[in-house]
This record gives C-alpha cells, structure tokens and sequence, in this order.
C-alpha cells in the first residue's frame, strides 16, 4: 500500500473551492464570450483537444446539443498538424480544452479554426499560453496549480466553464442557478464512500458505464483506471454494452455506470441490472436498480449538472484503488503532466 497522502487526493479535496474560485473570478468573461457568441448566431459548434479534455469536450457536446439545438463535432487535430488541412469554419463557434495550452496540435488546429472564421474560446487553465493567443476568447478555469499528473480539479473546472458559458448562452436560469450551487454539491460528492466498488476492483478488466451526458463521465472514468492504477477498463455507453462487449462478461466482473437523474436513467439502470444477473458485479450511481449495488451519490438541482459531482466521487474511489495497489498516482509510469503532441 502507498502511505503517503497524494497530491491527487490534495487535489481532489481543493475541487469545490477551484469551482468557486471559478464562479467568482470568471463572471465577466463568461458574459461576455456568451454575448459575444449570442451575436454571431453560430450554426454549429466545434471542439478541439485531447484525452482527459476531449472528454470535457464530450460532456459539452451533449449540453450544447441538448441545451441549444446546435450539433457540435469533435475535430481529430491532425487534421492540421499531420495533413494540412485547414477548414472553412464560418458561422462555427470552436470550443479549445486544454489545461496547459501549449500542446502543437491543438494549437495549431484551433489556429486554422479561426483564421477558417471560427469563433473560438480557449479553456483553460494557462491565460497566457499559445491556445490563447490564437483563440479569440479565454475562459480561465481558475483551478490553481496541478501538480499530480492526474488531472482531477482541471477536469472539473473545465467541465464547469464550458457548461456555464452555454448556459450563458441559452440565458437557462434554472441551469445557471445549478451551476451556481456547485461547490456545495462538490463538498457533498467528494465524502462519498465508494470503498464498496473499490474493493471490487482486481487486476481483471472492468467496464464504465453511461449514457447521454454522463457518458463522457464514463469514458473519464475508465482513462483514471489505466493512468493511476493500470487496470485495463473500457467505457461504453448503455446503449451498447450488450451489443458485443457483454460476451466477456463473467462471475464477478466489475461494472462502474454512471448515471445522472434525466431521461437516460432508466435505460442505464435497466442495463446494469441485466449485467448483475449475467454475474457481474455492478455499482451505479442510481436508485433506480433492484440488482446492482447503489453507490452513495450526489444529485444537483439540474439533470445536466448531475455527471458533474459524480466524477468528483469517482475521483476519489480511484486514487483508493491505487494506493491500495502500492501505486502513487501523481506519477504514472511512462506519463507526463504536460503531452505535447505533434
């Protein structure tokens, strides 16, 4: 067992005051990127990153979907850096995650977006890197330094910038009130106690589970099993699971689904259900199971907001998992903080 306390578990304790750092020094430029894109009227949206940000970019796909009825598309960065091609990108607006700012590709990309006629908003957590400076707008994240290579606060407050500047956008009170509560909810989600899911976890493969905008909880999820602990998970959504992957599905294999209290809550549950009795032992974060274990969760005021709390609950249960397994998850094997790829 690893008896240190980690910075990953600092950070993860620091998540509802980076959040409130975030909601109070970050109102003006939220305004006023949303007014600035309220003006443009954009057609579509687009996002461009990688990794633990590309999964913000998810999450913020289903909530501008769902919230403004506008498609967004995730674009493969080496459609620049490696091929070369730049885009016409009028009447787009193009949303840029990246905690550091400085990987090439990305830049690179987002600076083709906005020369194609993109809006673009750079999120943050570096005000003064090469993704701001060929963006047109910067959403800071606030998050303070990172220091453990796993990214936890900067998720989250990106999660939270991306969502409240379409909430902004939408002029969506009752989400914007949600989004406001945050903090206390965040405080609520990261005491739960997930050792019962952790305790499941062996060296054997897992699966996470989600559905609609917690599925980019999901796929965050299963990216933290194999970097801090190396536990090989796979993240699929509901709607698919028991298509093909549920053939490797036996006596005892975990399954983590990640539900949030909206529409698609009942097609999750329905499906952890149907992998218990295959065997699996699984935890889901809703009450609505009658054979899956229940996980202590926090539900917000706002079914978008909900995915957002249970990642921090996560979050803790998988720095447990690698201490337990004698791993420190500030530093990964073969990782870095910063990857700057090409």
């Amino acid at each position: 067992m690893y008896k240190e306390t980690t910075q990953m578990r600092r950070e993860i304790n620091e998540i509802p005051v980076a959040v409130e750092r975030l909601l109070t020094e970050g109102a003006e430029l939220v305004s006023r990127t949303a007014s600035e894109i309220q003006d443009r009227n954009p057609r579509f949206l687009i996002s461009v990153a990688r990794g633990s940000s590309d999964h913000a970019c998810s999450y913020l796909k289903y909530a501008a979907e769902l919230l403004l009825g506008l498609p967004m598309a995730s674009v493969g960065p080496s459609v620049k850096s490696i091929y070369g091609v730049d885009m016409r990108c009028e009447d787009a607006v193009c949303i840029a995650v990246s905690q550091s700012g400085q990987s090439p590709d990305i830049v690179k990309l987002t600076r083709s977006m906005t020369e194609g006629g993109a809006y673009s908003v750079a999120i943050t957590n570096e005000t003064g890197s090469a993704l701001s400076q060929v963006s047109k707008a910067t959403l800071p994240i606030f998050a303070g330094p990172e220091l453990s290579v796993a990214a936890t606060k900067t998720f989250v407050t990106s999660l939270v910038a991306g969502l409240w500047l379409l909430a902004q956008v939408k002029r969506d009170e009752d989400l914007l009130r949600a989004i406001r509560g945050l903090p206390e909810d965040l405080s609520a989600a990261i005491a739960c106690d997930w050792s019962v899911a952790a305790t499941a976890v062996s060296d054997r493969s897992l699966f996470t589970l989600g559905r609609g905008t917690s599925l980019a909880i999901s796929n965050e999820a299963a990216l933290k099993f194999k970097e801090t602990c190396q536990i090989h998970a796979e993240s699929y959504s509901s709607a698919e699971v028991l298509h093909g992957p549920v053939s490797i599905v036996d006596q005892g294999f975990p399954v983590l689904a990640l539900a949030s209290g909206d529409a698609a809550e009942a097609n999750l549950a329905e499906v952890a259900d149907t992998l218990a009795e295959k065997g699996a032992q699984v935890f889901a974060t809703t009450s609505q199971v009658k054979r899956a274990s229940v996980l202590p969760h926090v539900r917000t005021s706002h079914w978008i907001t909900d995915p957002i709390p249970t990642i921090a609950s996560f979050y803790g249960m998988v720095e447990k998992v690698a201490t337990e397994r004698g791993i420190n998850p500030d530093a990964p094997r073969h990782l870095r903080k910063v990857t700057e790829t090409v």
